[in-house]
């Protein structure tokens, strides 16, 4: 059996950006994705702490040490510049793999800076 389990957490950063007229998708400083262990491309949910808004979309790497944090496309409506959120990502594993797997959990600092 497989099941969904927390990968990677981005715990309470801050939005920088938001850019409405972009396809859609969250920019993410690259430095950020590394320590959490989240690649380009890769299905998130953002959680709004501000107002209780949760979705699913995508990452694009924004700017290394830039701290970016950047909602695009139609998201920039639930979530705006200033708003502290948290980032997660989920895999899928097998049932007893899952038991023992530990997932890369970040807490950035002021500035979304590790």
């Amino acid at each position: 059996m497989q099941i969904e389990v927390l990968k990677s957490k981005i715990h309470r950063v801050t939005i920088t950006e938001a850019n409405l007229h972009y396809i859609g998708s969250i920019t993410i400083d690259e430095n950020l994705m590394d320590a959490a262990g989240i690649i380009e491309h890769e299905k998130v949910q953002v959680l709004n702490i501000e107002n209780g808004e949760r979705l699913e979309t995508y990452v694009i790497k924004g700017t290394r040490g830039s701290g970016m944090i950047c909602m695009n496309g139609p998201a920039a409506r639930k979530m705006t510049v200033g708003d502290t959120v948290i980032i997660i990502s989920y895999a899928s594993m097998d049932f007893e793999k899952a038991k023992t797997f530990k997932p890369t959990l970040i807490f950035p600092g002021e500035g979304n800076t590790l």
